[in-house]
């Protein structure tokens, strides 16, 4: 499997030239090391679960524990588990597992289901006036007056939850040079059952699915400047693709830093977008996130018993930390097949390298000493780039505006239905495979997507044979 064919180089030499054959494949022979040294080389249900390869077994024994408390469910405060009491009151789930299952992404709630288990509601409203503004350096966001920044659908007893979401869908045609028709999907949000008053007039919606858990503390470990070094507000390639970085507020660091992490790209650290999602999901308060996510008109919540203050304290905080961050991304598949690499010239040939940037080498100074100086391959640069109108949310976060999303990793990516017995894309799942995603490409990504458009039937699967490669 390792071993490269000659049949397959004589392919790549017709396809791009001896001398870009030849320095093709010497980039990509170190390929199947998605996550450098941390790699694991792992590609059942599994995959997503693994520490990171190069990890002790003393350190194995710590990860264990953080995957523990990942798994476990919280219960209702006051109760005998004191180590895991505080669920609530207001919630979207009962464990970090419940989205993310096996580690991995959330799927699209089904139509007409009025549960969205692994898929999340974020709200806001336009910032209007001079305090608004202030909420939004420090949030992000404002947020709707009654529902806050994420929509609750379920509570503890006592508490009324705020309400049921509705999805349903409307579809829409789109048509390869060759006539293949190619079917996309759109979500449609209703919200129904409100227990706390009507959604301000201008709410903004945003459905999101969780994403996967690998490589993330990989990610935290890339460089700042390596980062910014991408940058191209002025379009200065004159490809029309101008992407930025988002900055956001750090609550850690009480500064501006650069956002990584999120569909927006809207917080700085991991640590920081696992407080986030314990108070909004879990409704457990952290260091970072001190206070309950009760919105004024929610008394009962407000007055409801909890599990200490904070609910999850500094030690559970650290385990989880660790595990989320020394989660090891699976190691790439069929490198050397012939559909494969020519689907990898043809991914660079549209220009989805532009944004979707193969490869990093994470800080030596990394928080965790197996993360750090790796030769990575997580396909993406992290910065925001607007998608056009067909995959705006209209919803601002921070610097992204409501037209902009962080470029989303694709480690891992070919693994999805065998991790998640799904293979929903995008941030709201309305892609269904990977070719719709790619057809949902818009705005920066335009000139790339009339590219694929033109591709016959074998260079369609050749493109999703790489896909599925990574």
């Amino acid at each position: 499997m390792f071993k490269q064919s000659s049949k397959l180089l004589l392919v790549l030499v017709s396809l791009t030239g001896a001398s870009q054959a030849a320095s093709h494949m010497q980039a990509d022979s170190d390929n199947y090391h998605s996550g450098g040294k941390t790699t694991a080389f792992v590609d059942g249900r599994h995959a997503f679960t693994q520490p990171a390869k190069n990890m002790s077994i003393e350190r194995r024994v710590e990860f264990s524990v953080g995957n523990n408390f990942f798994k476990s469910p919280w219960v209702i405060a006051p109760s005998s588990t004191t180590a895991r009491d505080g669920l609530g009151p207001l919630y979207n789930a009962t464990s970090c597992r419940s989205c993310h299952v096996n580690n991995g992404r959330g799927k699209a709630p089904d139509i007409g289901n009025k549960t969205a288990v692994s898929a999340l509601l974020r709200l806001s409203i336009p910032a209007t006036t001079p305090a608004h503004q202030e909420l939004v350096q420090y949030l992000g966001v404002v947020p709707e007056p009654n529902y806050g920044t994420q929509f609750q659908d379920m509570a503890i007893p006592g508490v009324l939850p705020e309400g049921k979401v509705r999805v349903d869908y409307s579809y829409e045609n789109v048509s390869f040079d060759d006539g293949t028709v190619v079917e996309l999907r759109k979500p449609n949000i209703q919200l129904q059952a409100l227990n706390y008053g009507a959604l301000h007039p201008d709410t903004q919606f945003s459905l999101r699915l969780a994403r996967p858990m690998i490589g993330l503390g990989l990610l935290e470990a890339i460089a700042e400047a390596d980062i910014l070094a991408q940058e191209n507000p002025d379009d200065q390639r004159g490809d029309g693709i101008t992407g930025r970085a988002n900055r956001v507020w750090d609550q850690e660091t009480q500064t501006v830093q650069l956002g990584r992490f999120g569909w927006k790209a809207g917080k700085a650290s991991l640590r920081e977008q696992n407080a986030d999602a314990f108070i909004q999901d879990l409704g457990l308060t952290s260091e970072l996130r001190p206070k309950s996510n009760c919105m004024p008109k929610q008394t009962e919540c407000a007055s409801a018993p909890n599990g200490g203050e904070p609910e999850i304290i500094a030690n559970i905080e650290q385990k989880l930390l660790f595990f989320t961050r020394t989660l090891a991304v699976p190691a790439r598949r069929n490198l050397t097949d012939e559909k494969v690499v020519q689907g990898a010239i043809l991914f660079r040939r549209t220009g989805c390298v532009n944004c979707h940037t193969p490869s990093f080498t994470t800080r030596q100074d990394a928080a965790e000493p197996e993360l750090a100086g790796q030769k990575i391959y997580p396909y993406t640069d992290l910065l925001l780039h607007d998608m056009g109108e067909g995959l705006a949310d209209n919803r601002p976060e921070f610097l992204a505006t409501g037209s902009e999303w962080r470029t989303p990793p694709l480690w891992g990516i070919g693994l999805t239905e065998i991790v998640h017995g799904h293979t929903e894309f995008l941030h709201d799942g309305r892609a269904r495979n990977l070719l719709e995603a790619v057809l949902w490409h818009g705005g920066e990504a335009e000139t790339a997507k009339q590219r694929v458009l033109g591709f016959n039937q074998e260079q369609r699967e050749a493109l999703l044979a790489f896909l599925n490669s990574l």
